[in-house]
């Protein structure tokens, strides 16, 4: 959140300098940051790629020595020595470690330099040391190779000697390479050699200098065919008024790694991008600039840009219709990347990668397909949180709610328009000049009564804790962070000072061990008795969740308006190394705080801005600061999906763009597109005018209400994706290319998407649209939500029109699948607890379904115990014309899914507490669709007694009716069927 800063209540004095710091609200600053003919490193990495590309003949000078070759005796790890034909007395090693399902970790660090390179962005990454598998090593006269398996495919790496290079191939073709094109080079550290001359030179903007440190002697190094002929921004650079010293020299790493059968890639959030990577090098190329992996504070950014956003995933799927393989690429430090299809309309991608510190330190996971890249990096990563499920609601927030009665006003504006909401937020003016945990008393007088008045209808509400700590005698948390010394330092070891909301501004430094316990105390609940002032929130209670933005970290007044790299973390780290990793961090902290608050602990809900692999254990996140355009709303939609396939599942984008007045017409339609997001929250800049929903006249208003009622009903199947996630890694919004890997024209497609495995939508983003293409790719049918018509997509790919008026969302349940629904509307998600449910079944082509269905108490963590009904629905053919439906246990059908590594497999109670807690919520409504004909009978059994049910029959078509046939869907509604939904059943119909 980053704009003018005219109405905040903050000291004039204070105000004057902070606005000298701040840009206007108009669209994002390009000249702010960095292109990489600004960055130094940059320059230089796509420097030698360039020379590579124009040389007659290449060969990267990078070696691997034959001799010292060392593997251990279960064939887990191999380790050599590897020389640099440049710098011949500098060492590097390599080591090649076998983890378990076929994947490859590969780590080059150089050996014995003058200093060390960044090597824990693993520690932070990672949940744990990757546990080791094995492979079956053969040394050639010419490379060195290690052969695993993953499911049922042979994996081998091929390792060559000279010049080094690296494979992986799965089934005898190479699917990854990595050096093929020469361009690994790991800048070793040096001695600084005194310049003859220094001169300053304009950029090719010229808006920004950068110093060139020339050489004494004016001949060229012997290295200029590989380096370049000047030590380009080795020692130092400037840009935007701000100088970064660079006290241990050049120290960058550049790498390629080639998908030599990839069609698409997809990842290396975050960017406003497609879903496919467009391609940023000849001969294709459509963006001038690689993409960018540093982590900033971007306001209203543009939406079709390789520019760098507020979170960083170094992580690339490359996908064929021959398999799904990824790369990991763990650095915590800035990152390009170029892409590239070396032949128009071919095959086989190359990327081009150069970070400015760091090891190499990269994973190669196998796949082979989507669902198997989920699980892999997941296995590395974590899982992502599981939410409360009130975090799957409606979130409703703007800058500013101003006041209790104004939070309280809002609450009862959705209750009278009748509209669901579960959560209510508070950006920073709630906070007393904003010292986040103090309240503003004079506009909050009473924070707990208020925020129990909220929960009375099961609601919570969120207020913002931003990284920046006022700097003043008065603030006990920054008092209490200096004491203890887990402030982040300048480059001389003095305390650092940036500028933020609260005008001066210190950050604690969450690299420090010391930082911990000290900020989860932070939130430590109490009524004022058990909590000292300054030991924890005494106004605050466990209905209070936390956002915490700014973490990139975001400083008005820092280069590119972040921290300046050669600023010091623990362990003297600079800032420069550890720049990406630094919100996920604070977003950790914070969530296990709010773990620690309560006895027994209940999950947190923590939305961050910046993130990187690892955020997904914590929390949400969300897009950042988007504009109320029709553009924006449609970069969202590739954006979260993006998110989604690299591990961030509990991902949204703004409804209404944070900036700008949208008309009803964009307002109405972004609704529609935010429910099908895992995270959904409107949200408004303070200077735009209020657009709650129930503000909107109508016919808006009423077709709003339908898309939040909407989003309500489908909560159960939301839930159980989420659930999912939290198990396997597989988000709950999918792109084409997920369920149909096959299917090479849907490869690019990210306007439509599915949501699970069970529903399609394809949103609404164009003005006054009234109809609407859908692609369907698969010889299946496809029912229409709202009123059931019928089509059925073709194996070769086919486009059908849908009417798309704006009342209407294209959206249809997938012919195979039983989608759990709640049909009740509720003022909050809890208040849903012990509703009914509807079964809506959608048959398949062959006459069959399935679904699943998983439910806790939506709040703490006793599923990891087994309190929790997880339900498997299956429909399969009975007879000529009818269909069994069935109802049975889900746990422990598969011993390998545990529960957040809980593995239940053995010690299952399907009569658990929760079970029983609600022994009484029934399935109150089956819905089939597709059925051949009309059926005779329709009974249920269970607990061994069979009743026969009520049933009311629509005639229509069958979706085992040949192509052509498609329309209305026939109709069965069984009634009120008396089955428990936590209960084993089986409904005949015949």
């Amino acid at each position: 959140m980053r704009a003018t800063m005219g109405l905040l209540p903050i000291a004039l004095i204070s105000l004057i300098s902070l606005l000298s710091f701040l840009p206007s609200v108009n669209a994002v600053k390009g000249h702010d940051f960095k292109t990489c003919s600004q960055s130094g490193f940059c320059r230089r990495g796509r420097a030698l790629a360039s020379r590579a590309a124009e040389a007659d003949s290449w060969e990267s000078p990078y070696s691997l020595l034959k001799d010292g070759l060392e593997l251990d005796s279960q064939g887990s790890t191999f380790k050599g020595k590897v020389k640099s034909a440049l710098y011949p007395d500098v060492r590097f090693s390599l080591r090649v470690d076998v983890l378990h399902d076929g994947l490859f970790r590969i780590r080059m660090d150089e050996v014995d330099g003058l200093k060390k390179r960044y090597d824990e962005a693993s520690k932070w990454a990672l949940v744990g040391e990757p546990e080791l598998g094995s492979a079956q090593w053969s040394k050639g006269e010419k490379e060195i190779s290690a052969v695993t398996r993953t499911g049922g495919e042979r994996v081998e790496l091929k390792i060559e000697y000279s010049p080094l290079k690296v494979g992986m191939w799965i089934s005898g073709k190479e699917v990854i390479a990595l050096n093929g094109r020469g361009l690994l080079h790991m800048e070793h550290f040096r001695t600084k050699e005194e310049p003859a001359a220094e001169s300053s030179v304009e950029s090719s903007s010229g808006e920004e200098e950068q110093t060139v440190l020339e050489p004494a002697k004016p001949t060229e190094r012997p290295t200029a065919w590989f380096e370049g002929a000047e030590e380009d921004a080795y020692w130092s650079e400037s840009f935007g008024g701000n100088t970064d010293s660079k006290p241990k020299g050049p120290e960058s790493l550049s790498l390629d790694i080639t998908f030599p059968l990839a069609q698409h890639l997809y990842g290396i959030p975050e960017h406003a991008a497609p879903l496919s990577l467009p391609t940023t090098q000849p001969p294709e190329t459509r963006y001038n600039e690689p993409y960018r992996l540093y982590n900033l504070d971007v306001f209203e950014y543009l939406p079709d840009s390789p520019m760098a956003l507020y979170g960083s995933i170094p992580l690339l799927h490359a996908h064929s219709k021959e398999g799904t393989v990824g790369a990991l690429f763990l650095t915590g430090a800035e990152t390009w990347i170029d892409v590239a299809r070396p032949q128009v309309g071919g095959r086989g991608m190359s990327t081009h990668w150069v970070s400015e510190s760091g090891i190499l330190d990269l994973f190669l996971l196998p796949g082979p397909g989507p669902h198997q890249l989920f699980r892999q990096y997941t296995a590395l990563t974590g899982p992502s949180a599981l939410p409360q499920l009130f975090a799957l609601g409606y979130h409703q927030c703007r800058w500013n709610y101003i006041s209790s009665k104004d939070v309280l006003d809002v609450n009862r504006r959705f209750d009278d328009a009748l509209m669901p909401l579960d959560v209510t937020w508070l950006d920073i003016e709630y906070a007393a000049e904003k010292k986040y945990f103090d309240w503003d008393k004079s506009n909050f007088p009473d924070p707990r009564a208020m925020v129990d008045a909220v929960a009375e209808a099961k609601r919570k509400m969120v207020a913002i804790v931003d990284p920046h700590l006022k700097k003043t005698s008065n603030y006990h948390v920054y008092q209490q962070a200096q004491e203890r010394d887990v402030l982040i330092k300048k480059s001389d070891g003095k305390e650092y000072e940036g500028w933020c909301w609260p005008g001066a501004s210190a950050y604690a430094d969450f690299f420090h061990p010391d930082s911990w316990q000290w900020w989860r105390g932070l939130f430590r609940l109490g009524d004022g008795k058990d909590v000292k002032e300054g030991e924890g929130w005494i106004d605050s209670t466990k209905d209070l969740f936390i956002w915490n933005d700014m973490n990139e970290p975001s400083v008005f007044n820092g280069p590119e308006i972040t921290m300046p790299k050669d600023n010091i973390h623990h362990g003297g780290w600079e800032h420069r190394d550890v720049h990406n990793l630094n919100g996920m961090l604070f977003h950790k902290q914070t969530s296990l705080a709010l773990i620690e608050r309560t006895n027994p602990p209940q999950r947190p809900f923590v939305l961050s801005r910046s993130f990187y692999p690892g955020s997904q254990q914590y929390g949400a996140i969300w897009t950042g600061d988007n504009g109320g355009t029709w553009e924006h709303m449609k970069v969202g939609l590739p954006m979260v999906l993006t998110l989604g396939v690299t591990g961030m599942a509990f991902a949204g984008a703004d409804v209404g763009g944070f900036f700008g007045n949208p008309g009803p017409e964009m307002l109405t339609r972004w609704y529609q597109v935010g429910i099908f997001a895992p995270f959904f929250r409107g949200h408004a800049h303070i200077d735009t005018k209020r657009r709650e929903p129930y503000l909107l006249e109508e016919p808006y208003k009423s077709i709003v209400r339908d898309a939040l009622e909407l989003r309500y009903a489908m909560l159960p199947l939301w839930y159980t994706l989420m659930h999912e996630a939290s198990i396997s890694g597989t988000p709950a919004t999918r792109p084409h290319y997920v369920i149909l890997p096959h299917d090479e024209q849907g490869f690019a497609i990210d306007d439509q998407y599915y949501i699970g495995d069970s529903m399609l939508v394809k949103p609404v983003t164009d003005e006054g649209a009234t109809e609407t293409s859908v692609y369907l790719a698969e010889d299946e049918v496809y029912y229409a939500f709202d009123d059931y018509t019928m089509y059925r997509g073709i194996s070769s790919g086919a486009q059908i029109i849908v009417p798309s008026p704006l009342e209407k969302i294209p959206l249809f349940y997938r012919g195979g699948h039983i989608i759990p629904l709640r049909l009740r509307p509720r003022r909050s998600s809890s208040l849903m607890a012990q509703d009914p449910f509807t079964l809506v079944i959608g048959l398949s082509t062959k006459r069959a379904a399935v679904g699943e269905l998983y439910l806790d108490d939506g709040e703490s963590f006793s599923f990891r115990k087994g309190e929790l009904v997880w339900r498997d629905f299956r429909a399969i053919k009975n007879g000529k014309k009818g269909i069994k439906i069935i109802s049975d246990d889900r746990v422990p059908a598969h011993p390998t899914e545990a529960v957040y590594g809980v593995d239940l497999t053995g010690t299952w109670d399907p009569e658990n507490t929760y079970a029983r807690n609600i022994h009484d919520v029934r399935v109150e409504r089956v819905v089939v669709l597709g059925l051949p004909a009309a059926p005779t009978s329709v009974h249920a059994v269970s607990n061994q007694q069979k009743v026969d049910l009520n049933f009311k029959w629509i005639k229509g078509s069958s979706a085992e009716g040949k192509r052509g046939q498609e329309g209305p869907a026939s109709v069965l509604i069984i009634k009120d069927p008396g089955v428990g939904i936590a209960k084993d059943w089986e409904i005949v119909v015949e």
